[in-house]
């Protein structure tokens, strides 16, 4: 399964990255909005965790691009936000993301997450 992380916090997309590898994914790292566009139209990954705040577009921009291609628009999008405003957890979801967290997430509640949403069996 190929996960695209796209976070410019290199320390947390490290983190999540070695993390979910552990846990059998193939992990791609984009650190700004651009390059995670170009990586999730070259790659196809099977999901793709968002930041919203990115230098090169925010999150937000980019996830309107990734659900507006024909390539893309199927990928699960799930968006991580360290910011605690109430309007963007609604905001994201009604552009089409598939789920919304809280930085830093629980790797294994993100873990599970993703495995529903790309329809794998979940580890036991």
């Amino acid at each position: 399964m190929k996960l695209l992380i796209a976070d410019d916090d290199r320390a947390l997309s490290l983190l999540l990255s070695t993390r979910l590898r552990a846990k059998g994914w193939t992990v791609d790292v984009a650190h700004d909005a651009m390059q995670a566009l170009m990586f999730a139209m070259r790659s196809s990954p099977d999901a793709i965790m968002l930041d919203i705040a990115m230098p090169g577009g925010t999150g937000i921009d980019a996830l309107k691009k990734l659900k507006m291609s024909a390539k893309t628009t199927q990928i699960p999008v799930v968006v991580l936000s360290g910011s605690i405003e109430p309007k963007d957890e609604p905001n994201v979801l009604a552009l089409g993301a598939a789920a919304f967290m809280r930085k830093p997430p629980d790797v294994d509640a993100l873990n599970e997450l993703l495995l529903k949403l790309v329809g794998a069996p979940s580890a036991v």
